[in-house]
């Protein structure tokens, strides 16, 4: 899907934005993707995406269909792959599927359904999937019309692993104060993330408290994970004595994890 009328204005946006996005990252098609996260030994536990495989390698996913929404390069496409699923990926962006698509020839991976099309309006057949892997997309896109596609997809018994950059809403008024946004903020920023210009788009920002209960209701009794309270706010995000600390203390009281929390990971069975 490369047809701009077809689009709503937000999706036009991401869609040029990732448009020049890959062209500065073309590089990427000849870099092979790192499997330290789907490999045997030491597991990080207070990192929230190590925790999402986790959650990913529980399920165990050899033979079974797996969505990859808004796979972007494909390292996550390619990640589960080697796990032995069949694999379905996605992307708004053509020139970021052409990527993921080169990396997964580079690599021998066969197992790579890929797709342009967004996670709004999806052509896979109801009850097609065992399981939809979420990472770091829903806050890009329409989140009840793409979660009541998820629903449509997923067959019953189907399972969703999301991990997610989250703030409650009462920690998003305090970032948005003057005090924080105007002067903390811009100073924190390089430390933080390395870079004066982290990816973030026009219109991305983190799910909130709300959002959060949206992708809860789609599930069976779903379960929350905490992280990030210090990292990412106040030091970089995945230092992992302080990645730990949080992790621990949000944990402690979910209530308190659910009000404090920088990025949540929420797995669950589909409720049809």
């Amino acid at each position: 899907m490369d047809d701009l009328d077809d689009m709503d204005e937000r999706q036009r946006r991401e869609f040029e934005y990732h448009r020049e996005f890959a062209a500065r990252h073309r590089d990427k098609s000849e870099t092979p993707v790192d499997l330290d996260v789907v490999s045997p030994g030491p597991r990080r536990r207070w990192n929230a995406y190590w925790s999402s495989y986790d959650a990913i390698m529980a399920l165990t996913v050899a033979g079974k269909k797996v969505l990859v929404p808004g796979c972007g390069f494909g390292e996550d496409a390619i990640r589960v792959a080697t796990l032995g699923a069949d694999v379905y990926a996605a992307d708004l962006s053509p020139d970021l599927v052409a990527i993921a698509r080169a990396r997964a020839e580079r690599m021998g991976i066969a197992s790579i359904h890929f797709d342009v099309m967004p996670a709004e309006r999806m052509t896979y057949d109801e009850n097609f999937f065992d399981l939809v892997y979420f990472n770091d997309i829903l806050h890009h896109v329409d989140i009840p019309r793409t979660l009541a596609e998820v629903r449509r997809v997923l067959r019953p018994g189907g399972s969703v692993v999301a991990n997610e950059l989250y703030t409650h809403s009462f920690s998003q008024k305090i970032r948005e104060s003057r005090l924080v946004s105007r002067l903390l903020y811009r100073r924190m920023v390089p430390f933080i993330y390395g870079t004066t210009t982290p990816y973030i788009t026009d219109d991305e920002r983190k799910i909130d408290e709300r959002e959060l209960a949206m992708i809860e209701g789609i599930l069976q009794a779903p379960i929350c994970e905490y992280f990030l309270l210090l990292g990412g706010r106040l030091v970089p995000p995945y230092w992992p004595r302080v990645g730990a600390f949080d992790h621990a203390m949000l944990n402690l009281i979910p209530a308190l994890g659910r009000l404090l929390a920088g990025r949540v990971l929420v797995v669950g069975t589909v409720r049809k």
